[in-house]
């Protein structure tokens, strides 16, 4: 059947239950997955406690399930077409719920590690399939509205994951952020299986056969596999001063290279990279990509900098952000509405630019004297660009694609996202340690014996603690301690500072591209206009 006459029957077909209910469901589901990404971090230390590990090892604790995740992303629609989607996606769902089980009851790190590989690659079909059950399921012109609902479980719940892992942690156990998961996947389970369905062209495409491609399999797993793993453990092991580094990027960039070749000359790929063909569908996912590091990149930013240079706890640093997330959560609804009146890229330049001034935004008032108050403000704003990036980005990338590419399109658009997630916390962790070297060693410059201002404030400060009752000695040389510190502190403001510059760049570029998007008719449910 032509692509054409499946678009026609696409438009016909409608599930049999409501859409918004289909919507809930699916996204309740992709919610759940996309806080695990996150609510374990604040939890690591406790895991190492209780479980005899060292801080270093229990970081695997996040890069198994990040790896994993990553693998099956990409080849979510793949999947979907071999099994069918509804089944592919219950299935994601059934292991999740359970490994969340096994990881809260896991004795040692070495189970909790293996269960964490399977919980996400359980998680890594939610989120696609999430997202190409909600594309089938509404009307196009309803698309924009539908991808709203997806974007606060995209967008929301890696902001709330730290504080509610923080909280429940502090309160009750770190098992506890697994097992709050067993509720909420099973009544999810027992909702697909009654609400959602498969679309008619889904059980031709499964019908059809699909052959397994064990190159693609193979190249893959071990090219995102070493990529997830680098860029988690790089700035840890020094990059390439690391020899296990450098050998994890030579695997990653043959095997990922090795893998597009195969997969462009394949019938039926693995991944439709094909797909990239089409300059609104490459765009968007750049876009996605580019979304993904900003996002992640200020959610570490922010609550690193309260935490480490200001004293705040992890619960008070969450609350600094929790402001953001309302703001998000308010203003996708209203996205979803104006998708359907303004072209996407309009939105998405407004997004851009909005970011982009945000961030410049950030480099002035960024600093050791900001307070609580500053701070809510200072992430609002920065999340303000968010909101009109997500929904039309994800809606942009649909435009032109025809509608048995739905489920390709689902798993790259949030494979790109995700990589783009690891790629912000790696970048961000990389600049911070290497800015605040950098300015460190500029500031000490000024610290010299010769300079009579230093002396001076060291005098002061001396005699300050002397006469406190530390003694001229001990007062001498707690003093000189001080003022190092706060000039570490100095030092690692300026990288924050520089971080953010790089970030504000980075959005001006996305700006520029947005406005060479295909145009899309809005009233017309988002299909492309040809001029």
């Amino acid at each position: 059947m032509s692509s054409a006459a499946l678009t026609i029957e696409q438009d016909v077909w409608r599930p049999k239950f409501n859409p918004w209910l289909i919507a809930v469901v699916v996204a309740l589901a992709a919610f759940m997955e996309v806080l695990d990404t996150s609510i374990a971090n604040v939890a690591l230390p406790y895991m190492a406690g209780n479980l005899g590990a060292s801080n270093d090892q229990s970081t695997w604790v996040l890069t198994s399930y990040l790896v994993s995740n990553a693998i099956i992303l990409p080849i979510s629609g793949w999947l979907a077409g071999a099994f069918g989607r509804k089944r592919f996606f219950m299935v994601c769902l059934g292991i999740f719920t359970v490994s969340s089980l096994l990881c809260g009851i896991a004795p040692n790190l070495g189970l909790l590690l293996l269960f964490r590989v399977l919980q996400g690659g359980g998680g890594g079909g939610l989120q696609p399939m999430a997202q190409a059950i909600l594309a089938d399921s509404f009307p196009p012109q309803q698309r924009g509205l539908a991808f709203a609902l997806y974007g606060i479980t995209a967008i929301l719940a890696p902001t709330v994951g730290p504080t509610l892992g923080g909280w429940i942690t502090f309160n009750y156990s770190w098992r506890w952020i697994f097992f709050i998961n067993l509720p909420v996947g099973v009544v999810t389970w027992f909702l697909v299986r009654r609400f959602v369905e498969d679309p008619p062209y889904l059980g031709r495409i499964r019908a059809a056969g699909v052959k397994l491609d064990y190159i693609g399999i193979a190249l893959l797993t071990l090219g995102i596999g070493a990529l997830q793993i680098l860029l988690d453990k790089g700035q840890e092991d020094d990059w390439f001063g690391s020899r296990f580094i450098t050998t994890l990027v030579v695997v990653a960039t043959v095997c990922l290279t090795s893998l597009v070749i195969w997969e462009w000359f394949q019938k039926a790929p693995l991944i439709d990279v094909r797909m990239f063909k089409n300059f609104n569908f490459a765009s968007a996912s750049l876009m996605l990509f580019t979304l993904g590091i900003l996002l992640f990149s200020a959610l570490v930013l922010m609550p690193q900098f309260l935490q480490t240079l200001l004293g705040y706890t992890s619960e008070l640093a969450g609350f600094a952000l929790s402001a953001g997330g309302l703001v998000l959560l308010c203003e996708m609804p209203i996205m979803g509405q104006l998708t359907t009146k303004v072209q996407a890229r309009y939105l998405i330049a407004f997004g851009w630019f909005a970011l982009s001034v945000a961030m410049f935004y950030s480099t002035r008032r960024i600093d050791l004297q900001i307070s609580f108050h500053a701070a809510v403000w200072l992430r609002i704003a920065q999340v303000i660009g968010l909101g009109f990036l997500f929904v039309p980005i994800t809606l942009v990338a649909y435009v032109g694609i025809p509608p048995e590419k739905n489920n390709a399109v689902a798993g790259i658009a949030n494979f790109m996202r995700n990589m783009g997630s690891s790629v912000g916390t790696s970048l961000v962790t990389t600049m911070i340690a290497r800015r605040s070297q950098f300015h460190q060693a500029r500031l000490v410059q000024n610290a010299r014996v010769d300079n009579p201002n230093f002396v001076k404030a060291a005098n002061a400060l001396s005699g300050h603690l002397a006469s406190a009752g530390l003694g001229s000695y001990r007062g001498h040389l707690q003093a000189y301690a001080r003022i190092y510190q706060s000039l570490q502190a100095q030092a690692a403001s300026l990288a924050y500072v520089d971080t953010f510059k790089v970030l504000a760049v980075g959005a001006v570029i996305m700006f520029l591209l947005a406005f060479v998007l295909q145009k899309n008719d809005p009233g017309g449910g988002g299909h492309a206009i040809v001029d």
